[in-house]
């Protein structure tokens, strides 16, 4: 099956006018929101985060925790070659960005911290996100992701 994403070409222009002075600030200057001030911090509902630019799907709620750090955390990505992760060095401490992979949006941190299983900590900004809920997946096709949500899919 062909990946829709491979080849998608940001359209900087478009990308001013189509989102949010936040949003862009967040995803093409890697730019970071105000903890517990964001959209999906506390977010609940059953589904997948995509990309606010590209559509990508990165995220699913399945593998979303509270980590009291007010933004979204996740423990893992959909599939780890959805993501780009890049030493970052703007802070006094190295980090690890995490970026889209095709769209090459900033999305947030990768941190060591999390819970299991994988101990990973994936701090991810609202701003950069768009959320699909799991009863709308097959309409407007991220139907092949309704799996995640299947008994026992969690891992």
């Amino acid at each position: 099956m062909a990946n829709p994403y491979e080849n998608f070409k940001k359209d900087p222009e478009s990308l001013e006018t189509d989102l949010t002075t936040l949003q862009y600030q967040v995803t093409q200057n890697s730019g970071t929101e105000p903890p517990f001030q964001n959209e999906y911090w506390d977010h609940k509902a059953a589904g997948i985060y995509v990309d606010i630019v590209s559509g990508e799907p990165l995220f699913a709620s399945i593998h979303k925790f509270d980590s009291g750090t007010g933004w979204p955390s996740f423990y893992r990505p959909i599939n780890d070659q959805v993501i780009q992760l890049k030493s970052d060095y703007e802070l006094w401490i190295p980090r690890t960005e995490v970026r889209s992979r095709y769209a090459d949006s900033h999305l947030g941190h990768v941190f060591n911290d999390g819970p299991p299983p994988t101990g990973m900590r994936y701090c991810i900004n609202s701003a950069a996100l768009k959320f699909i809920k799991k009863e709308d997946l097959h309409a407007i096709g991220y139907g092949e992701l309704a799996a995640l949500f299947e008994d026992g899919a969690k891992k």
